[in-house]
């Protein structure tokens, strides 16, 4: 079975991680603080999740998932993620995280960064734009009618394919946005963000993105 890490498990992190666990995946969860402050949910998620430090989460993830503050971007193990897909949630907040010129100025975005700094990793962005509490409360099987889209992008096309599944297992549709250098228009104060709705409806959203 395959293993997610998770380097953070904040609101989205474990909000995720009860979807893994819901869904048949083994979890390895990390946080800033150490593994002891995991206990109580680790206690409410089961035998199928362990607490780590963010090295052992990034070593033991088949799949990992970084849910962290996007400063802390260049704290994300970089070997231990060779070759492995990476799911980027986060976002950029410049009154949380400082100012950042290059994605000011929109000539970088937050996933195209972290990309730059695991090269050897498939970086996918998604869980970006949804609310932490939609995550399970939205989740509907596949064919429900108004089934609600998330969007990703990445730029490796089987990286893809496999959050797409995954997604769908969580109960979701997907909407591919492209490659990370388009993954702004799923970003801070577009239309797409925090916004429900249909892969019709979500396509809308981001075609009408604009710098």
């Amino acid at each position: 079975m395959t293993t997610i890490g998770f380097i953070g498990s904040g609101h989205i992190g474990s909000q995720v991680a009860r979807k893994a666990v819901e869904s048949g995946y083994d979890v390895v969860l990390s946080n800033s603080r150490g593994p002891e402050t995991l206990s109580a949910l680790i206690e409410e998620l089961g035998p199928k999740a362990r607490a780590a430090t963010a090295l052992e989460a990034a070593q033991a993830g088949d799949i990992v998932v970084v849910t962290i503050p996007f400063k802390a971007y260049t704290s994300v193990p970089v070997e231990p993620l060779a070759g492995k897909l990476v799911i980027d949630t986060n976002n950029y907040y410049f009154e949380r995280d400082g100012h950042y010129p290059d994605l000011d100025a929109h000539t970088a975005t937050v996933s195209g960064l972290l990309q730059s700094h695991l090269p050897t990793s498939h970086v996918v962005k998604a869980f970006n734009s949804i609310h932490s509490g939609d995550i399970t409360k939205d989740a509907r099987p596949a064919g429900t009618p108004s089934r609600r889209a998330l969007a990703i992008a990445g730029d490796d096309e089987p990286s893809k394919a496999t959050v797409t599944e995954l997604l769908d297992g969580f109960g979701f549709d997907t909407v591919d946005v492209g490659p990370l250098s388009e993954s702004w228009r799923v970003e801070r104060d577009t239309p797409a963000y925090g916004a429900k709705g249909t892969a019709a409806e979500m396509t809308e959203k981001v075609a009408a993105a604009s710098l």
